[in-house]
């Protein structure tokens, strides 16, 4: 039946700053030497769009409101974890997560390098595949002009 199958799509979006206390953090991986994002949490933009594409398909809210920037208990959360509590969320509710799918959208870093440890870090996260892909903005817009990173996801999920 077609009500066996939900499609989500996630975005978020996070501007860079000159915290040094700060680490990039994308898809759990720690990319030295390169500058932080500004966020609540770790600010790991692929995670966010998975958690945001996993509660959109089933209709639970969004990314704010399960985790909201204004409680001081997800300060600098690890949003691996956050993806984790989700993804559990979803499979305790009857939900098997078939697959997502991540565009990173920035001109630096470079993803190609970290796109693996990326794959299984997600996919470990979700208990499902994960695919990541990096794009460029080719110089258009905020992001073009390196001033943060976007992340569109999309994932299946079916019962």
């Amino acid at each position: 039946m077609i009500s066996d199958i939900r499609v989500g799509q996630g975005f978020d979006i996070h501007r860079f700053g000159d915290d040094a206390d700060r680490s990039l953090i994308l898809g759990g991986v720690e990319f030295s030497g390169e500058r932080p994002l500004v966020g609540h949490s770790d600010a790991d933009v692929p995670a966010h769009a998975i958690t945001d594409a996993l509660l959109s398909a089933l209709q639970l809210g969004d990314l704010g409101e399960r985790f909201p920037d204004t409680d001081p208990k997800w300060a600098g959360a690890n949003s691996i974890e956050m993806l984790k509590a989700v993804a559990s969320e979803v499979v305790s509710l009857g939900w098997t997560i078939r697959n997502a799918s991540v565009a990173i959208v920035c001109e630096q870093p470079k993803i190609a390098p970290m796109r693996e440890e990326m794959q299984r870090n997600l996919g470990a996260a979700c208990a499902a595949p994960v695919t990541v892909t990096g794009r460029r903005a080719e110089g258009l817009g905020a992001i073009g002009r390196v001033e943060g990173i976007a992340c569109w996801a999309t994932v299946v999920v079916t019962r």
